[in-house]
């Protein structure tokens, strides 16, 4: 019970309950058939997951953001003494398992970010579109080693990065097909100086050295997607066996050779998968990165989200 504490003792730590309270009246304008639109395979996000969670983190957002503007007003205008430039992008980074609900997450927070009248442009990238084409990691042996920090062109997701930063126009990113397994060929998606910037991805708080600049350095918030190791290893092995009975099927899956594996065999695959790829990139990887957040969000085995711990400020 000590460890757990100390553990935890940079956090403020709030149950659901507690945490709910503090959306105040932040109104909820979500529709179920939106709601729909946002979820993944197999995540379960409601609307109470909007109601409780996404609203009051939007309204600590939202303070972050304004805190930020007025912050870049005095530097340029006090402090430099010319006229203030348009507000730089806030970025804020969300890390986490493969299966554990970050994309959905990201995409309701999002939702409910561009809501918000002071900044109503949110634009949302993912790692995925960093991934070095299945070709290049075929060549380097790292076709086991996808998701790994490795796995990644770091140099153009910091360069992206920084250019958001910087206001850069019309910046384009890569276009990742889960089905594919693959970087799509001569896709991108575009971002034009959002007044925020979700960026989501497996370790996108890694750090590599001190020498070396990485995706954190340019978030001004972060959020850790959690929940016990074994839970999320049966949240992956049901989303495989569900993908096997679905999207394997197409004959452009990458993983089209499962289709026809029965259902032992197939969550078989899934385990070996999870303890040979996806486990030792959580232990080694990404669980280390967890207390580098500003908020982590614990969810419970039926996905609902139970815990949020705030960074102490």
């Amino acid at each position: 019970m000590l460890q757990k504490l100390e553990r935890l003792e940079p956090y403020h730590v709030f149950g659901r309950e507690e945490w709910a309270a503090l959306r105040e009246n932040t109104p909820l304008t979500f529709a179920q058939t939106e709601l729909e639109a946002l979820r993944g395979f197999n995540d379960r996000v409601s609307l109470a997951d909007i109601a409780d969670v996404c609203l009051p983190l939007s309204r600590l957002l939202n303070l972050h953001v304004m805190a930020a503007r007025h912050l870049n007003r005095v530097v340029e205008g006090a402090f430099l003494g010319r006229p203030s430039r348009a507000s730089t992008p806030y970025i804020i980074g969300i890390a986490g398992s493969v299966a554990v609900g970050k994309s959905t997450f990201a995409r309701a927070l999002r939702a409910v970010l561009a809501r918000w009248p002071d900044h109503p442009r949110v634009d949302l990238i993912t790692t995925d579109g960093f991934l070095l084409p299945t070709a290049v990691l075929e060549a380097r042996g790292l076709m086991r080693r996808k998701g790994f920090p490795e796995s990644y062109d770091l140099r153009r997701m910091v360069s992206f990065l920084a250019a958001v930063k910087a206001r850069m126009p019309a910046l384009q990113v890569p276009v990742y097909s889960h089905e594919a397994y693959d970087i799509v060929p001569g896709a991108f998606q575009s971002v034009d100086r959002p007044d925020i910037l979700i960026f989501e991805g497996l370790n996108v708080l890694q750090v590599v050295d001190s020498a070396t600049r990485v995706a954190s350095d340019f978030f001004d918030f972060s959020i850790f997607i959690d929940a016990d190791v074994s839970v999320i290893e049966e949240w992956y092995v049901e989303r495989f066996l569900l993908l096997q009975r679905t999207v394997f099927k197409n004959r452009s899956c990458y993983f089209h050779h499962y289709k026809d594996l029965d259902a032992g065999q197939a969550e078989a695959v899934a385990r070996d998968i999870w303890q040979q790829i996806n486990y030792p990139n959580l232990r080694n990887n990404i669980l280390p990165t967890r207390e580098r957040a500003r908020l982590v969000i614990r969810k419970g085995e039926s996905h609902a989200i139970d815990e949020v711990w705030l960074r102490r400020a």
